[in-house]
């Protein structure tokens, strides 16, 4: 995923943009409010850390303008730590908060929960070719997954298997069935080819993919995505 950091102190942003790379997010930077809304214009931006207090235009006018067309989610920063502060960023749209000096973890905490959220109940969650099932997220117009907020990558094959399964959540199909509604073709003996490709599916979206929670078999009858 995307992330904007928007600071006018550069360690400030090269600091926060090391944290979040090593988590595997892609980083833009942005030294005030208007370069930050030039790059919103640009790039697909899914979530944004916003100082206050920045020349040419501010964190909070910032906000306010990226709030008239943008559900992004904001996280302010602020050198202050004054309840009025807090409460006219919230106000102005922000939806978390944190105080300079911060601790790196709260904030990488703080980036995937604001996540988690923007993709499962935010503004993922209207489109019609968007399939959930807990915290597992197929959007099959931008053809990304997400597990707990972060984005897996899937080959094309492994992502063709899992939207089959997870549009019919529930659903039991065999490795047949599979095979032939992916591959497109008559099963002979599709065994392997069908096993190897779900435990690669298994690999990149379980926590544990011994005790799958959402890609599960079925004995002797075939594969499920379990609805959650």
């Amino acid at each position: 995923m995307n992330i904007l950091v928007c600071d006018d102190d550069k360690a400030i942003v090269d600091a926060i943009g090391i944290y979040l790379e090593n988590e595997g997010y892609k980083i833009f930077k942005a030294f005030n409010g208007l370069e930050a809304i030039e790059l919103i214009g640009q790039h697909k931006i899914h979530l944004i850390i916003m100082d206050i207090m920045m020349p040419n235009m501010d964190g909070i006018r910032a906000t306010r303008k990226i709030r008239e067309d943008n559900n992004i989610p904001v996280v302010m920063l602020s050198a202050k730590s004054e309840d009025t502060d807090k409460i006219l960023g919230l106000n102005m749209g922000a939806d978390d908060y944190i105080t300079k000096p911060f601790n790196p973890l709260e904030l990488i905490a703080r980036v995937k929960s604001q996540l988690r959220r923007y993709t499962t109940l935010g503004s993922l969650e209207t489109k019609s070719n968007v399939y959930r099932t807990g915290e597992l997220v197929v959007d099959d117009e931008t053809k990304t997954i997400t597990v707990d907020g972060e984005e897996v990558h899937l080959t094309p094959v492994q992502y063709k298997i899992l939207k089959l399964l997870i549009t019919n959540a529930g659903r039991v199909f065999s490795i047949e069935e599979i095979y032939e509604k992916v591959w497109k073709e008559t099963a002979f003996s599709p065994e392997n080819t069908v096993t190897v490709h779900i435990r690669k599916i298994r690999e990149k979206i379980e926590i544990n993919p011994k005790e799958p929670k959402y890609l599960k078999v079925v004995w002797g009858i075939g594969y499920k995505v379990e609805k959650i």
